[in-house]
């Protein structure tokens, strides 16, 4: 009985095992997400290429309905607009909030043109074709509205079905209006989001500026020339001189560590010699001593012997020492 019922522990413990094992296995089956998905193998369509929705009349939800979650065919439409000129983190993590507001959520992206930019805001490193491609294959955009107007109408937003309007909650003076999504707000249609400290495209902008003749001398190595770069002639020549200057100061640079770890190297051998010269001045001494002194074996030797011997410990000693 004892022999069975140990043998049934055994068992029921090996069940246990298998069971939390297969449990776990489970748990990390179901934690994992498919590698590819729809938004990460083709870019966002653009709105004027999309056939539009005639068929059901616009109602937008409300934000308690948008944030239980609505069904799957009807998901919240979010519209975003801006600039995007040289796309970077802060857009993108801007775009990630507004996608990530609702449980179900369709984002629209909203990108204003060079001529509507360029009059009420300035004139921009990119153009109207490289924003739109840039923000059509960002991960969070499910469509991008092309030359997306300054100010948002209740035409605008009754074309395009827009539920909600994502913007940081900063009021944005343009056009002649201190806040341009003030009658949004005011609607109970704006969703704010938070701004990314730190990183902005007049951020990015002033880095250039500031080290503009790093990346000028940088272009001229990579094969640009003066002309495509806007740099007369006499400053071509000068960064041209300012270049050749550094290779020799890098030459120089490099020189000198090379020589302090080579006079580093004769050191540290130097003393490794000194050392081991030492062992074996001293292995030698105590083997004379032993040999030829008072107590050593061959006490009665020749004289003359002794004194070379001794000569030559006084001489070992000295150099050592």
């Amino acid at each position: 009985m004892e022999a069975q019922s140990s043998s049934d522990m055994l068992l029921s413990r090996k069940r246990r095992r298998e069971s939390s094992t297969r449990d776990t296995e489970e748990a990390e089956r179901l934690v994992k997400v498919a590698r590819c998905t729809v938004g990460l193998k083709h870019p966002a369509p653009f709105a004027d290429e999309l056939e539009p929705v005639t068929k059901k009349p616009y109602v937008r939800v409300n934000m308690e309905e948008a944030k239980r979650g609505t069904h799957p065919d009807r998901p919240v439409r979010v519209y975003a607009d801006g600039i995007f000129d040289v796309f970077h983190s802060g857009h993108a993590r801007a775009l990630m909030q507004a996608k990530c507001l609702f449980p179900n959520t369709h984002l629209i992206v909203g990108v204003c043109s060079d001529d509507l930019t360029h009059t009420y805001k300035g004139f921009t490193v990119m153009n109207e074709d490289e924003r739109y491609d840039a923000i059509s294959h960002c991960r969070y955009v499910d469509e991008v509205v092309r030359n997306a107007p300054w100010t948002l109408t209740p035409e605008f937003l009754a074309k395009h079905r827009i539920d909600f309007v994502a913007h940081d909650d900063i009021p944005y003076s343009s056009a002649g209006s201190d806040d341009v999504y003030k009658h949004i707000k005011e609607a109970g249609m704006f969703a704010p989001t938070q701004r990314t400290e730190g990183i902005s495209t007049s951020d990015i902008i002033t880095r250039i500026v500031r080290d503009y003749d790093v990346y000028v001398r940088r272009n001229l190595q990579r094969g640009y020339t003066a002309k495509e770069l806007n740099v007369s002639f006499i400053n071509e020549k000068k960064y041209h001189l300012q270049e050749r200057v550094d290779k020799v100061k890098r030459k120089v640079r490099d020189v000198e560590e090379k020589s302090k770890e080579f006079v580093q190297k004769v050191e540290e051998k130097s003393i490794d010699l000194i050392q081991k010269w030492e062992e074996k001045s001293r292995e030698f001494i105590g083997n004379f001593l032993q040999m030829f002194g008072p107590e050593g074996a061959l006490r009665e030797g020749s004289y003359a012997l002794g004194i070379l011997l001794e000569r030559h410990v006084y001489f070992v000693v000295g150099a050592v020492s």
